[in-house]
């Protein structure tokens, strides 16, 4: 049995733990509301772009001249996978599904002969892959959104990506990550960058981008499609970013109030069994000293 000072130590040093985890809940909360507000604002643009694009890679496929970030190298043999993850962790199974995802995505690309590249955003998911895929990571990049996703720091893995596009260095390119739904829950997804891939509609859904929809560029189709393709690759990067930002700090808060519920329970028990602890103490020196008592 513990002594009453080891109990005391121990009941002090789970009230410290909770005191961190508590402020942790309150920190990712207060983030959670600016990282959900820019991650449903730039929804709507980035599935524009990818639901217009995907339309149009569907009409150039096999167009002698189609842009090849559009159109595709007419190959699938090496894939690229974006694993998006974070830098920290004491966040739940945020940074472990999206792992697993990827690890099933790999395993199947493996499986079906192909050749397999990763690029690691966020040091957890470098972690985790290292071990069993370590020699397919081609690039670690650390500290994206410290502080808050920013365009530029997309733009910059955007550069990277269509950097190794254009050595030939893959043909497809996937993307995965979390996308937010609420503050306790988060959706791993898989989005294909390059080439462009046509959206599934649901039933029902209007498809009028798919069906016979005319497009119009001014100056021309090749000045736009220049400029449009390459910032699409850096969109749809900075959505899954934003959608990783807003999911990471739900899975904090969460985890973190979690912890606090967990660490009030134990602190409870403690307390009981130090009280017993000395109730027990009391009572064997009372017998002991009327036991003496007695015998004199």
């Amino acid at each position: 049995m513990a002594s009453l000072k080891d109990l005391r130590n121990r009941i002090a040093s789970v009230q410290a733990t909770r005191k961190i985890t508590s402020a942790m809940k309150m920190v990712a909360a207060a983030k959670l509301r600016r990282a959900q507000e820019q991650a449903v604002a730039a929804r709507p643009f980035a599935e524009r772009m990818e639901r217009m694009l995907g339309a149009l890679g569907a009409s150039v496929q096999g167009t002698p001249g189609a842009p090849p970030l559009l159109a595709g190298t007419g190959s699938d043999q090496v894939h690229l996978v974006v694993v998006a993850t974070a830098d920290r962790g004491l966040c739940g199974g945020f940074n472990v599904n999206i792992v697993r995802r990827a690890r099933v995505l790999i395993a199947k690309l493996l499986a079906d002969g192909k050749t397999v590249k990763i690029l690691c955003v966020g040091r957890k998911g470098r972690d985790q892959l290292r071990r069993q895929y370590g020699s397919l990571i081609v690039e670690v990049m650390e500290g994206v959104g410290k502080k808050s996703v920013a365009f530029q720091e997309a733009d910059q893995i955007g550069e990277k990506v269509r950097r190794m596009f254009d050595a030939g260095e893959y043909d497809v390119c996937t993307i995965v990550y979390a996308k937010f739904l609420s503050a306790i829950a988060n959706q791993v997804t898989t989005q294909q960058l390059v080439p462009a891939e046509p959206p599934v509609l649901a039933e029902g859904e209007a498809a009028d981008d798919l069906k016979g929809a005319v497009y119009e560029y001014e100056p021309s189709e090749e000045a736009i499609l220049e400029e449009l393709l390459p910032r699409n690759i850096s969109v749809q990067i900075y959505r899954a970013l934003l959608e990783n930002a807003a999911s990471e700090h739900g899975s904090r808060m969460t985890a973190m109030d979690n912890a606090t519920r967990n660490a009030g329970d134990m602190i409870n028990k403690l307390k009981l069994t130090y009280n017993r602890t000395r109730q027990a103490m009391i009572t064997k020196e009372l017998i002991e000293i009327i036991s003496g008592a007695d015998a004199v």
